[in-house]
């Protein structure tokens, strides 16, 4: 019988001798690992900040001393690390926030008292310089009502605001101050570029929390929703944003990853309609700067937006449910279009001939894709007065009118 020694040396022909080793043995490996692990940190630790001031790292490390301890009769050093965070969405608040500043709405305690009184405050963006003034853009509802207005710049200093102009369906307005406190002008971007999920940074002063910044994305880039304004209703477009915009971020900006203002923040947009929700959470709606951008120059100018007006209220074929499409009898080949709901008494629409049910498809030749194509265009390239050419179809057949525009004053 043979008996087995798990320490002795077996002699294994052509190939040496080997030792069988004790279970004993995996214990060093671990301890080996721990031991690589912590060297690893430490080496980290000390070459952390060199591999930063070379750049490798994507953010800046410093250590230094924070105190000295005694433990077990030794003494020690604890250091404090510190990280200096530098990214896009840093650099473009750091670019635009000296130019977004708060504004007052003053409005006196009553009539007979010469004092004013805060009555909101709202945001507002510094985007021109010109001489001794200087131009801010922030939203009509900010400003409405006020007796006084003031601007409070980022170090707290308050100035005079003078309303050059105010256009309540867009909800916008322009105010000029003095140059001589403006350090900082935002630069405009191009909101038509824009990207569904794109980052998009909110600044302003929600709740009166002066400089505050939240961070999201573009959630849509072409949202249209309804807008009342002097008994009047459009489909107005909007940037969707889940950046959080709270009251006292209106008249603010939604800045791109450049630090270039895209849209003009609107928390009474993002309230507007019968049934909303106000409570929501990620749903917040900006004014596009590129539509903006005409009113602000007109705003500017001290002239009031007067719109033309066709003085019919519609909808968007592409918003139908398709068992009333089917009741319009378009051909197969019309897929897009504006629906007359209603058409108001005496307007150049009546006046046309023009009844509910019609489906406009082209105005002075221009295609209708969408109630946006179709409100850019009419805004921008016609004029109140203008004789225009509508096409339209009423019961699957053809029709052309010529129809003279209306005028509507939002202010």
């Amino acid at each position: 019988m043979e008996y087995y020694d798990e320490n002795r040396t077996e002699n294994i022909p052509e190939s040496g001798t080997r030792q069988r080793r004790s279970p004993g043995n995996r214990s060093g490996w671990f301890f080996a690992g721990f031991i690589g692990a912590i060297v690893g940190i430490v080496c980290f630790l000390i070459f952390a900040p060199i591999l930063s001031d070379l750049g490798i790292l994507p953010y800046s490390v410093t250590t230094g001393t924070q105190g000295t301890g005694n433990l077990g009769g030794s003494g020690t050093t604890t250091q404090q690390v510190n990280v200096k965070v530098n990214s896009g969405v840093t650099a473009a608040v750091a670019k635009v926030s000296p130019a977004v500043v708060a504004v007052i709405n003053l409005q006196k305690a009553n009539f007979f008292d010469n004092q004013y009184t805060e009555s909101g405050i709202g945001s507002g963006i510094i985007y021109k310089r010109a001489g001794p003034y200087s131009y801010v853009v922030t939203n009509d509802h900010v400003v409405s009502g006020a007796g006084k207005v003031e601007v409070r710049m980022g170090d707290n200093q308050k100035v005079d605001a003078k309303v050059l102009g105010t256009d309540a369906l867009y909800d916008l307005a322009v105010l000029r101050i003095s140059s001589t406190d403006v350090k900082s002008v935002a630069e405009f971007g191009n909101s038509a570029i824009l990207q569904r999920g794109e980052p998009a940074i909110a600044i302003g002063n929600p709740l009166g929390f002066s400089g505050s910044v939240t961070e999201g994305i573009i959630s849509s880039t072409n949202r249209t929703i309804p807008v009342q304004a002097n008994n009047a209703s459009i489909e107005a477009q909007v940037l969707q944003t889940d950046a959080a915009i709270n009251p006292g971020n209106s008249g603010g900006a939604l800045v791109n990853i450049a630090g270039q203002v895209i849209g003009i923040n609107s928390s009474k947009i993002a309230s507007t309609g019968s049934g909303t929700d106000t409570s929501v959470e990620g749903i917040g709606f900006a004014i596009p700067i590129n539509v903006a951008k005409p009113v602000i120059s007109k705003l500017e100018g001290g002239g009031k937006i007067v719109r033309p007006m066709l003085g019919v209220s519609i909808v968007d074929l592409s918003m139908v449910p398709a068992d009333e499409t089917s009741q319009l009898q378009l051909p197969k080949s019309v897929k897009s279009g504006l629906v007359v709901t209603d058409v108001q008494t005496g307007s150049p629409a009546k006046k046309s001939g023009l009844e509910a049910g019609d489906v406009i498809t082209s105005i002075n030749g221009q295609k209708i894709t969408s109630y946006i194509s179709f409100s850019t265009y009419m805004y921008t390239n016609l004029k109140a007065g203008q004789t225009v050419r509508i096409q339209f179809y009423r019961m699957g057949k053809l029709h052309t009118a010529a129809l003279t525009l209306g005028s509507k004053t939002f202010s």
